[in-house]
């Protein structure tokens, strides 16, 4: 049986499960937002963590705090950081819309948790105060959009950038592997000319440089920290110099370069640089879709499809057919790929939502970005482990495709013309021939001359 303890707040009591390190306001949000199971990830409850270590150095370094209660809130909201209080963050994130209650949960938890350290018990709320102590010279406002910014920042920096050069060193030692492999490039689905099995991987290896590339690009603008504008902007309530002092805090705890934003209210009020780095998951959804796709056409079959790479087995079959095996891996990164997408969208109406000197969909906006750093972390991942380095190509497959490639005759152009060039491929088709016996039997070319101009490696290479 579940036994509760009393706390006060400006509203009257209430009553807590005695083991929970939340407080009051927690525990009102808990019966008012009773929307959806989703919560935000473990990553943010941490950067939470390191947010209120910041804030409290940055409260004595400004006299706003006295050492005796830092030091007890920095070892409170360490052990945040490090996840020791993870199940003590029990909300949604359908909440007020400025991230108002995580942030309360945060200053109740790490409150209980620095008095517990002198020997009070749970809900004391003295010596150390959520509001006047864990809380000082910050507003939810403020604390909230820097708390999202130094989230996506960590992720990126320690999850999604790794991840990403992993995807690409694999992906450039396939282009290398396969850099000899001749075969038919497709355009409009369509045979092509011919081209190498490495040059695609190289396309694709140059799609994720690209990301990373945009990753970089983005990035800065996701170091430049709101905190300090407290409830509107103003700094109200906040002392002179915090924001720099908390952003070298911030820096120090993370090795991150956070900086203070010189609008606050821009900061506050405009989630511009999340979106960005939205739109930025976004372009990488779609390559990843691209990459992933072509896999999946290339491994098609085995004797049915195109069958010109052989997918490495996962282990997995079909719950009707014996043996079928499918591209399970690259259907996963496909579908990561969708709900990025789908999260865009919701980040983009999110980030619409600023009204005056506030944006009211935080809680959302962030847990999307979020949740699309680690899809396209984990499926890049996958890929990179699971997929790549196990691919190979079906060599007698596509050599048996180059022995009468239609469209070869398309280095014949600058010899004979494109019309006499479309001549030999008409009669080819019609005559259900070769583009070599056709030349000849046209009287265009003899073939040993055919056989030096349409040199299937030589085109490859442009």
């Amino acid at each position: 049986m579940t036994t509760h303890r009393i706390e006060h707040d400006a509203f009257g009591p209430v009553e807590i499960p005695e083991d929970r390190y939340w407080g009051a306001q927690t525990q009102r949000a808990l019966a008012i937002f009773e929307v959806g199971t989703e919560r935000f990830p473990e990553c943010l409850i941490h950067a939470f963590g390191l947010h209120k270590m910041a804030a409290a150095h940055a409260n004595l370094r400004c006299g706003a705090l006295d050492a005796r209660l830092c030091d007890a809130i920095v070892a409170a909201a360490a052990e945040v950081r490090c996840g020791r209080f993870d199940d003590h963050f029990p909300l949604t994130i359908w909440q007020t819309g400025s991230g108002t209650q995580t942030n309360m949960n945060a200053n109740e938890v790490i409150a209980n948790r620095a008095n517990e350290s002198f020997g009070q018990p749970l809900g004391t709320r003295s010596p150390v105060h959520p509001n006047d102590h864990v809380n000082a010279s910050q507003s939810s406002n403020d604390s909230f959009p820097t708390v999202m910014h130094m989230t996506a920042a960590i992720e990126l920096d320690d999850r999604l950038v790794p991840a990403l050069e992993r995807l690409h060193a694999a992906l450039r030692e396939r282009a290398i592997a396969f850099a000899d492999v001749l075969k038919i490039a497709r355009t409009h689905l369509m045979d092509a000319v011919p081209t190498t099995l490495g040059q695609s991987f190289d396309g694709y290896a140059a799609q994720v440089g690209n990301a990373l590339a945009r990753i970089h690009d983005a990035m800065p603008r996701l170091l430049v920290l709101p905190q300090g504008g407290t409830a509107a902007g103003t700094g109200l309530n906040a002392p002179p110099g915090f924001d720099a002092a908390f952003c070298e805090e911030a820096a120090r705890l993370s090795g991150l370069a956070f900086r203070p934003n010189p609008c606050k209210v821009e900061g506050m009020a405009a989630h511009d640089a999340l979106l960005e780095l939205s739109g930025v998951l976004g372009v990488i959804a779609a390559s990843f879709t691209k990459i992933a796709n072509d896999l999946r056409w290339m491994g098609s079959g085995p004797h049915c499809g195109l069958g010109e790479l052989v997918l490495p087995a996962d282990g997995l079959t079909s719950s009707i057919m014996p043996g079928k095996r499918n591209p399970t891996i690259a259907e996963v990164m496909v579908q990561a790929a969708m709900q990025v997408a789908g999260n865009h969208v919701t980040v983009t109406m999110a980030a619409a939502s600023g009204n005056f000197e506030l944006n009211v969909a935080k809680p959302v906006l962030i847990y999307n970005v979020l949740q699309s750093i680690r899809l396209l972390a984990d499926s890049a991942d996958m890929v990179a482990r699971r997929l790549l380095p196990g691919l190979e190509p079906a060599r007698e497959r596509l050599a048996r495709q180059l022995e009468s490639p239609l469209l070869a005759v398309t280095a014949l152009n600058p010899v004979l013309g494109y019309d006499a060039a479309a001549r030999i491929t008409r009669h080819a088709t019609e005559n259900r021939i070769t583009p070599r016996e056709a030349a000849i039997a046209l009287g265009l070319l003899d073939g040993e001359t055919f056989d030096r101009l349409v040199d299937l490696r030589r085109m490859a290479g442009g």
